[in-house]
């Protein structure tokens, strides 16, 4: 099982003191215990797993930044960071699930802004608006125009939020971005200018980098469309005339 890089720190801090319990019940002969503490430590490093997924590759595809269930999906008039309406689609991620959370598509990190705030249970609707969170807006390669933003939000024992790129790098769609320890929330936003599809439905469970929830429309592929040059008008070609030119006189020689 592979574990999280960003939560070494924590990971190897559970497996020092893990082995020094074990050790210890061991010494005193307490064989049942070292192995309550061995399995008590196997199910916490899971929280820390990051397992592999193959990146969705369509052109378009928006996927889940990570896993966990669909809790909300709604509508907002104006999203200050886009300027515009934009949807949202929330993900709860329980103690059990993958923490890690992934880019959602392609893009540029346009800022990232820290809010510090509460540490409320995330099963109430409001702790999404009260917790401390971190919000990533992404915006497209080429044109100056917002494409994606996760937000980070932190829990009752989810309290600390890490957050991996800096503003200005260039993200992949699946790369891993940062992680929420012990679970909590994640938010994706979409701008409504991008006309997006959604695939998912509330109640849904998803995967991290490998669940397509939405479809965008791609401007690229219409610009290409608009841009093309338009086909050459058929040449004409002369058709040979039937008829025989005259031939030419005859001229006879006066002696």
């Amino acid at each position: 099982m592979k574990l999280c890089g960003y939560a070494r720190n924590e990971w190897l801090a559970i497996i020092l003191v893990g082995l020094l319990l074990i050790a210890s019940a061991i010494a005193l002969g307490w064989w049942p215990l070292a192995v309550l503490i061995a399995a008590a430590v196997a199910a916490v490093l899971t929280f820390f797993r990051d397992p592999e997924r193959r990146v969705p590759t369509q052109r378009g595809a928006i996927v889940a930044p990570a896993d966990g269930r669909v809790s909300s999906i709604h509508e907002l008039d104006h999203f200050p960071p886009f300027d515009g309406p934009a949807v949202c689609i929330r993900i709860f991620m329980s103690v059990f699930d993958v923490h890690l959370n992934r880019s959602p598509c392609h893009g540029i990190v346009k800022s990232i802004t820290h809010t510090p705030g509460d540490h409320r249970n995330t099963l109430n609707p409001e702790s999404a608006e009260v917790n401390e969170n971190n919000l990533i807006v992404m915006s497209h390669p080429v044109r100056d125009e917002p494409v994606a933003a996760v937000r980070q939000i932190a829990g009752l024992l989810a309290r600390t939020i890490y957050c991996h790129p800096k503003v200005g790098v260039t993200l992949q769609r699946g790369q891993r971005i940062g992680i929420i320890k012990l679970g909590s929330t994640t938010e994706l936003y979409l701008p409504a200018a991008s006309e997006p599809t959604l695939s998912v439905e509330q109640g849904q469970k998803v995967q991290g980098g490998l669940t397509v929830v939405a479809q965008v429309k791609s401007k690229d592929a219409l610009t290409a469309v608009s841009t093309a040059p338009p086909p050459k008008p058929a040449q004409k070609t002369a058709t040979p005339s039937t008829e025989q030119a005259p031939a030419p006189a005859r001229t006879t020689a006066t002696p």
